[in-house]
């Protein structure tokens, strides 16, 4: 066994289990079989001293049996409202499965918006603390029913990557319909091998993920390799593994190789620079020259204005703002800038001494100062 993936699982206290559509929808509705096993196998870790949020999708196939549908509604008001109807139900089914085995559990349903505002951020991560400190099971979906586009996570999978970040968790276990990430769809190519460890995620990575479009729900295998490269990049280990096999979560936390491990850089980011990078949505990108990125990225040092080639979109002083190299379209890292878009176009190239002499004023050395930085290449 991997040696790392080994010490990972023997030393998780704290566990965040994504679990997909395709593995809690049945032929009418939701998989009750497999939410009993997966919140069985939740207890019976809980049970073990191990601290897990679980993070979960069914809520629509849960609603469209309810109401009696025959498909998911194109509509958006529709699915809203699907979605309305079905995360009670799901919710519900929830707290009769842990309820077997003497175990609570609370709902929460959070949209981009709540996790975007720093109080807010706070205050749901708090908010989580006291529920495993109670030993509650927290169950969290997206606000389905008065999501929109600009505060929408995207998928769950994005979802649980930013509740592992928020959570600090040990390792995050994307639970799906098949066993882990292959170099072509298995379900197609009788040829496709099982990549049980991944060490970067590079181009080839992507690509052979983008080739496995995901049956149901909204996430394919793309969206878990970007949900792997936001926590890996944070210091966080992430596993893909089939949710339908039997004990599947006890499996691996006894040792045994399932799945696409992903390995995690070494340093693991402070919550706050977790945030910054991967919490908040970019306002802007600001393009830098290669002896500003070396400096950044190799010496820890802050983004001056010296640095700066271009800026693109407009954003107000504290936004959050990408920045990356000419003639690269790779995002190196995210920080929250000391000067607008239009100030920062005033007194690029120019050394920091000079910034008084362009703007009649200078608050800051830095565009964006190293404390403030988050890079998230790998």
């Amino acid at each position: 066994m991997n040696d790392k993936r080994k010490i990972c699982f023997e030393n998780a206290k704290r566990i965040v289990v994504k679990v997909g559509s395709g593995v809690l929808t049945g032929e009418n509705g939701l998989n009750l079989k497999a939410l009993g096993s997966i919140s069985r196998q939740i207890c019976q870790l809980a049970d073990r001293g191990l601290e897990i949020i679980l993070v979960s999708s069914g809520a629509m196939a849960s609603g469209i049996k309810k109401i009696g549908l025959s498909k998911r509604p194109d509509a958006i008001p529709k699915r809203q409202a699907v979605a309305a109807v079905g995360q009670a139900g799901l919710i519900m089914e929830y707290e009769k499965a842990f309820a077997r085995y003497h175990k609570k559990v609370a709902q929460i349903l959070l949209t981009g918006d709540d996790l975007d505002n720093r109080k807010r951020y706070l205050n749901a991560r708090n908010t989580l603390y006291t529920l495993l400190s109670w030993q509650i099971i927290p169950i969290i979906n997206e606000n389905d029913t008065v999501v929109v586009e600009e505060i929408k996570f995207g998928d769950n999978d994005n979802l649980s990557a930013m509740i592992a970040l928020l959570m600090d968790a040990d390792i995050l276990i994307n639970l799906t319909d098949i066993d882990g990430l292959y170099t072509k769809d298995p379900r197609k190519n009788q040829d496709a091998q099982l990549i049980p460890v991944v060490t970067t995620i590079k181009k080839n990575i992507e690509k052979y993920a983008s080739d496995i479009p995901g049956v149901l729900g909204t996430g394919g295998m793309l969206s878990k390799i970007i949900a792997a490269k936001k926590v890996t990049a944070a210091g966080i280990p992430m596993l893909i593994a089939k949710g339908g096999k039997s004990d599947i979560l006890i499996r691996l936390f006894s040792g045994e190789e399932q799945g696409t491990f992903f390995i995690p850089k070494k340093e693991k980011l402070a919550n706050r620079k977790c945030w910054i990078a991967f919490t908040l949505k970019p306002k802007g990108t600001i393009i830098i020259d290669d002896g500003a990125a070396a400096a950044i990225l190799k010496r820890g040092k802050s983004l001056l204005p010296s640095g700066i080639v271009r800026v693109e979109e407009k954003f107000s002083v504290g936004a959050a703002v990408a920045f990356r190299r000419e003639n690269n379209d790779e995002i190196l890292g995210t920080g929250l800038v000391n000067y607008s878009s239009s100030d920062i176009q005033k007194i690029m190239g120019l050394k920091s001494g000079k910034i008084i002499e362009c703007l009649g004023d200078k608050p800051y050395d830095e565009v964006i100062h190293r404390d403030n930085l988050a890079i998230t290449t790998v």
